[in-house]
């Protein structure tokens, strides 16, 4: 049977339903695709993809996210190829979707995350795992840590720094936990920033995200010279990833952020 589907690009995809191959090129996708137990139609994954920590291995490594390796997907003969629109590029899904469907998602704010667990759902028949791990992960939220609108930074990359900003799914998790991040004024979704910027922001705060740079204690320094009034911390990147990670985010942020109820 032929199924066909609008995609979050509103695009048309039609594939064999339900899809018995199933490549993911986004890890917070492979995950999610995980815990709607599909382990045995997932037949590749980006070398990113490292979660669940004791399933994932067993899928071939086929691509990064922003790169390919077109025999490979060939050789695992997808009926169904899942792309993220910021984690993929949009070369790569011209390339697949000569041979394959490609479903293209979109992530950029919480809802969107649910929006995705729920389409996968459909996508690929699994609606009753796709609406208890959106009420499972919606009840962690509902009782996200609050802070009461202090200023803050999260730092992704170094040379140049780059912060997240507006339209992202990173700042929207800030957002819930009542943090104000200065920087989503600036143009575009990950802007690069100045030394004179994080000094003209008056911070409370900067985290220095683990990934994509892998930013280290040693880090901290650098920063308290362009903000001294802040208080610098180190984040586990990998807890601002959609999908599942969102049902241990929240029992880290209670443990790690500089939370102060309100």
């Amino acid at each position: 049977m032929m199924k066909e589907v609008i995609d979050h690009l509103g695009r048309t995809v039609v594939y064999p339903f339900p899809p018995k191959r199933i490549i993911s090129l986004c890890p917070g996708i492979t995950e999610t695709l995980f815990a709607l137990q599909l382990e045995y139609e997932i037949v590749g994954r980006t070398r990113f993809c490292i979660f669940p920590g004791d399933k994932v291995g067993k899928v071939p490594t086929v691509a990064g996210t922003k790169d390919i390796k077109l025999d490979a997907i060939h050789e695992v003969k997808p009926d169904l190829i899942i792309v993220e629109k910021e984690e993929n590029t949009e070369e790569i899904v011209k390339i697949l979707e000569k041979y394959y469907p490609v479903f293209v998602a979109e992530v950029q704010s919480v809802d969107d995350a649910y929006r995705m667990i729920h389409d996968l759902g459909d996508v690929t028949d699994r609606k009753p795992e796709a609406a208890k791990l959106h009420l499972e992960i919606q009840k962690q939220f509902q009782s996200l840590p609050k802070v009461n609108g202090k200023l803050a930074a999260y730092v992704i990359w170094k040379k140049p720094y780059m912060v997240v900003g507006k339209d992202t799914y990173i700042q929207t998790v800030l957002e819930k936990i009542g943090f104000v991040n200065p920087f989503t004024t600036f143009e575009g979704r990950y802007p690069s920033v100045s030394e004179d910027d994080f000094l003209n922001a008056n911070l409370d705060y900067i985290f220095l995200a683990s990934e994509p740079y892998p930013f280290k204690e040693k880090h901290q320094a650098e920063f308290l010279k362009m903000a001294p009034n802040a208080q610098v911390l180190n984040i586990d990147g990998e807890m601002f990833w959609y999908g599942p990670k969102m049902l241990e985010a929240v029992a880290y942020f209670k443990e790690n952020l500089p939370v102060e109820r309100t």
